[in-house]
């Protein structure tokens, strides 16, 4: 039976010494004997504040060791952990904190004042714990409350997470200690980890990639993390090489930054201190446009590794393989410690090719959406889980993502995966960032539009983008028009808010 707490126990006794968490801005070290004994402190005090095991414990905090020991603490001491999106804007947040039933937060000074202001528009009564990057978790002088023992179990509830709400309200994933552990192991075994592996961990801990794929997957191989608290292109290689990291989860919108940024940092490939231990970085929660893989390639010379995974099945669920294997471009691979099929709209597989949804089952997967048993029915075929992607898998069995179920664009009765005219935009060379979708048109139902950003120092014109698509995907497919901006609205984890772009425009 593997738990969070079980895991932690194993590694605090066979690797007491091993450091497994750095944060570079104050070289703070933590092995896993003082992540054990932090851990157990965590726990204590959460008994003596009277916190009953499985209730609600959030965190509303930066990227560093503490919020990674937060995050596992929580979880090894039978609560369960709730991260607070920072940048999820207010209403996310006030939903968030009413609907969670969270009893105590742990929050960074930075975010205090906003947390108050969202307590209250909120009616939370919760407890406020304040936590030093430094020093950790700032507590009072409690003599109430006694410590319990707690015996977990694999069922045992571990981590809420809110889903995006790009489409309305967030809906809450409640995840089990079996999905958090088996979620890390099967980044472990699609990357190979081992206990000599460090990550650098640049994406925000309150997201499922940062949660379960630079933390939890290094837990269960035993390796190490460095957690700068939020992610710099202008550092990114320096701590890469000063701590000797051999990988790194990123999303399309930082590999972007880093490319923007590689004519100034004059790579030498075999002759680099920055890519020497470096062997491979990974690519999810965003499509990766194919472009953007190549460059990165011949830029870096170090294998970008394209992978899937949802907050609804703890991070990873299929991944190209490790080199020398075959990685297919525009795939996210294979199924790794899950079974995956794409199915019709009556839940039937699909032949090999054919496109349909992509559903999941494993002991990954969520337990409910909490409190909303209607989206936990409509979430699942029996014990599949639907992802609401639009996907096929061809005969060596990978996987190619084509588009998601509500992004469909339906031009004239013609069925348009929006992601294939980001691919063809991705490829023009001012273009940084891009995303097509659907408006209402009078005459075909819908109608492609585009939106667009552009990147310095370069320019281009609607109608030059328009031909540019046109060349490759036709007349029918071509954006009608193309809105230029300066960002598009995305999540933590630089996913493209698709479907809110129709209220920018209009």
């Amino acid at each position: 039976m593997y738990t969070v707490s079980s895991i932690i126990n194993r590694r605090a006794t066979e690797q007491p010494e091993k450091t497994f968490l750095i944060q570079p801005e104050t070289d703070q070290a933590i092995s896993f004997a003082e992540l054990k004994r932090n851990i157990d402190e965590i726990s204590g005090h959460l008994d003596r504040l009277g916190v009953r095991h499985g209730s609600k414990v959030a965190f509303m905090l930066d990227n560093g060791i503490w919020s990674a020991q937060l995050l596992l603490g929580i979880m090894a001491s039978g609560r369960v952990v709730v991260p607070l999106n920072v940048v999820a804007g207010q209403q996310h947040l006030e939903y968030v904190l009413q609907h969670s039933d969270a009893e105590v937060i742990f929050v960074e000074a930075c975010y205090e004042q906003q947390l108050k202001t969202l307590m209250s528009s909120a009616n939370s009564d919760a407890s406020i714990i304040k936590v030093d990057p430094v020093n950790g978790p700032l507590w009072s002088d409690v003599s109430a409350g006694a410590i319990t023992e707690c015996s977990l179990h694999e069922d045992d509830s571990a981590l809420l997470l809110y889903t995006s709400g790009s489409t309305g309200l967030p809906k809450g994933a409640l995840l089990s200690h079996r999905a958090i552990v088996s979620g890390g192991a099967n980044v472990v075994n699609g990357h190979i980890l081992t206990v000599q592996d460090r990550a650098l961990c640049v994406l925000p801990v309150y997201h499922i990639n940062g949660a379960m794929v630079t933390i939890a997957a290094p837990l269960v191989s035993g390796g190490s993390v460095v957690i700068p608290k939020r992610f710099s292109a202008s550092s990114f290689w320096q701590e890469i090489a000063r701590y000797q990291c051999t990988w790194s989860s990123l999303v399309p919108t930082i590999i972007k930054y880093l490319l923007d940024r590689s004519a100034d940092e004059e790579f030498t490939f075999g002759n680099d201190a920055r890519l020497e231990c470096f062997r491979f970085a990974r690519s999810a929660s965003a499509p990766l446009p194919a472009v953007v893989m190549r460059e990165w390639e011949s830029t870096f010379h170090v294998p970008m590794i394209e992978t899937l995974g949802l907050t609804e099945t703890a991070g990873t669920v299929a991944s190209n393989p490790m080199p020398p294997a075959p990685r297919k471009q525009g795939s996210v691979g294979i199924p790794y410690g899950n079974d995956i099929k794409i199915v019709d709209t009556s839940g039937n597989p699909c032949p090999h090719g054919t496109r349909g949804e992509m559903v999941i089952k494993g002991n990954n997967t969520l337990k409910c959406y909490y409190k909303n048993p209607e989206a936990t029915a409509a979430g699942f075929f029996g014990s599949w889980f639907r992802t609401g992607d639009i996907a096929y898998q061809d005969e060596d069995g990978y996987l190619f993502i084509t588009g998601r179920i509500k992004e469909l664009i339906i031009r004239g009765g013609e069925n348009i995966a929006p992601r294939e005219i980001d691919d063809v935009l991705y490829r023009h060379h001012a273009v940084l960032e891009a995303a097509a979708f659907g408006v209402p048109d009078e005459n075909y139902g819908q109608e492609v539009v585009a939106c667009v950003v552009i990147r310095d120092g370069h320019t281009c014109s609607e109608e030059e983008l328009r031909v540019f698509c046109e060349q490759v995907v036709g007349a029918v497919k071509m954006p009608k028009r193309v809105y230029f901006m300066d960002e598009l609205p995305k999540g933590a984890s630089g996913k493209i808010f698709r479907l809110r772009l129709a209220d920018l425009i209009s």
